[in-house]
């Protein structure tokens, strides 16, 4: 019984960290785009003249 009162606190500090860990994660900037990096490869992208080009693979 005496355990529980030393894996509460101790839980309730490891949720904490994480929860801050994850603040500071959003606030840095991590979350801001997430699709766009993955996705770049497949976006055709128009140049100066307005042409589409892609990029070939070697």
């Amino acid at each position: 019984m005496i355990i529980i009162f030393l894996l509460i606190p101790l839980s309730i500090v490891v949720a904490a960290g994480f929860l801050l860990a994850f603040i500071w994660a959003v606030r840095s900037g991590q979350y801001d785009d997430t699709c766009t990096p993955a996705m770049r490869m497949l976006i055709e992208e128009k140049n100066s003249a307005g042409e589409i080009s892609k990029t070939k693979i070697k």
